[in-house]
């Protein structure tokens, strides 16, 4: 058991190596990791949220994805983030499609 473990350990380690080569450091990680990487990030509007991020928000300069049922409150985090883009002095659009 303990060696079917340490296999599959090994095989996730591997897969995540290969992802960092491929799209960079910060592209994915292990929740335990206790290092932090440094990204320039747009706050959400809610701390709560910023934190669960891990970030402090989302990345600045990426694409990101909002998705969920309907009247969960996508738009208007959409918006929030996009205000606080503006805020600091960012060019945002809002897109529904």
């Amino acid at each position: 058991m303990a060696k079917k473990k340490e296999e599959n350990s090994k095989g996730l380690d591997d897969a995540l190596e290969e992802i960092k080569q491929r799209f960079g450091e910060g592209a994915v990680m292990k929740l335990d990791e206790v290092k932090r990487v440094d990204v320039d990030v747009i706050p959400t509007g809610s701390i709560s949220l910023d934190t669960a991020l891990g970030v402090g928000g989302v990345p600045r300069g990426r694409v990101i994805e909002i998705f969920g049922v309907e009247s969960t409150g996508k738009t208007t985090l959409a918006l929030h983030i996009l205000a606080e883009a503006q805020k600091k002095g960012g060019v945002g659009a809002f897109i529904d499609a």
